[in-house]
């Protein structure tokens, strides 16, 4: 049974920061392209920042220079360093896993980040 559970969201004031791990189990970590999606209230869910399995990443530009993501594939976990935390970066944040060649694709629950002004 392939599981993506994530942690590390909460509250913190505009500024801030926090670290975000997604733990993946039931899938060869490594084969696995892992993403970071949010979804703000009332808005689609959109991509923060993803990482292939050869270790080249790319965020969205309303993160860029603040948002680091990063693996540990010996832990199969992901990790998303949010620095400079914005109001707008409140959302649900979302760990995304897919394996392009073989076209499997995963998602958490996603962890609550509430950034206030």
């Amino acid at each position: 049974q392939v599981q993506l559970v994530e942690s590390g969201g909460g509250l913190v004031q505009a500024g801030g920061s926090l670290r975000l791990s997604c733990a993946a189990s039931g899938i060869i970590f490594s084969r696995y392209r892992m993403g970071w999606y949010r979804q703000a209230p009332g808005k689609q869910r959109d991509v923060v920042a993803g990482m292939s399995n050869y270790g080249s990443t790319d965020y969205a530009d309303s993160v860029k220079g603040r948002f680091t993501i990063s693996r540990d594939n010996a832990k199969n976990t992901v990790y998303l360093q949010m620095n400079s935390l914005k109001p707008e970066d409140t959302a649900v944040y979302y760990c995304n896993a897919v394996d392009v060649l073989r076209g499997t694709d995963y998602w958490g629950k996603g962890t609550l980040v509430t950034v206030s002004s």
